[in-house]
């Protein structure tokens, strides 16, 4: 049974200016994390032209994620790329990565935006992601489990949306568990093990995250990933020294 929660301060500022993915703060996951967006291996040349064109999807979203720092672009900007993210997946029926782009793109939109609109691009986006999973749960690294995972965690509870911590936890772990060195994988369910007060454990999956060899092929988004662990950790640290 879905356990409802009680809007907290933190949950309800969401309605207004939370940040949903990283801009460069805490946010929902990145779908493709440390595998490569081809991780699939392209049998025809449809398949081929659908991995070429994701590769350029990430790279976008990862520009507009990392290296753009106006508001109001990075919202033209995301809109535009879940628009080109949806178009591939109209393309390409029964791939789940093209739907995992383009979910990851409507909560990067929601996030900017904020408000009660942003509400409902969350719940897009988790539609999205479960379709995906319905096709192949395990995609690119365990992307639909922590970016679900996250979504829970980040958005507020019953009355005013579908937050719950229990999911989270075990969407998350699911995550994890499919890729247990990744750096999206780690630093979200350490985000979340964080936002609850377990400092200790958070210090011990962001620091695992960090140990992971550096993605080449995804410079952007692997060294601004690592920016943000490394802030987080320093976090917990200073709370575990705290007491």
């Amino acid at each position: 049974m879905d356990r409802a929660r009680v809007p907290t301060l933190r949950q309800l500022a969401f309605v207004t200016m939370i940040a949903f993915l990283p801009l460069p703060t805490a946010g929902y996951a990145s779908p493709m994390d440390d595998v490569p967006t081809g991780q699939n291996v392209a049998t025809d040349p449809a398949t081929s032209a659908m991995l070429a064109a994701l590769v350029a999807v990430e790279r976008e979203w990862s520009h507009i994620s990392f290296e753009l720092t106006d508001r109001d672009t990075r919202i033209q900007a995301m809109a535009a790329l879940a628009e080109q993210a949806g178009q591939l997946a109209s393309r390409y029926p029964g791939h789940a990565e093209p739907l995992i782009w383009q979910a990851l793109a409507l909560s990067s939109q929601a996030g900017l935006k904020g408000g009660m609109g942003a509400l409902s691009l969350a719940r897009e986006a988790r539609a999205l992601l479960e379709m995906a999973g319905r096709l192949d749960y395990h995609a690119v690294g365990g992307a639909v489990p922590t970016s679900l995972g996250s979504l829970y965690y980040k958005v507020p509870g019953f009355p005013l949306s579908f937050g719950d911590d229990d999911k989270a936890r075990r969407y998350l772990e699911e995550g994890l568990a499919i890729n247990p060195d990744g750096l999206d994988a780690n630093y979200f369910y350490g985000d979340f093990l964080f936002q609850r007060g377990d400092y200790r454990k958070a210090a011990e999956v962001l620091a695992h995250g960090l140990a992971a060899p550096p993605i080449q092929d995804r410079p952007v988004w692997d060294a601004g990933r690592r920016a943000e662990i490394r802030v987080l950790l320093r976090h917990a640290q200073q709370k575990l020294a705290a007491g």
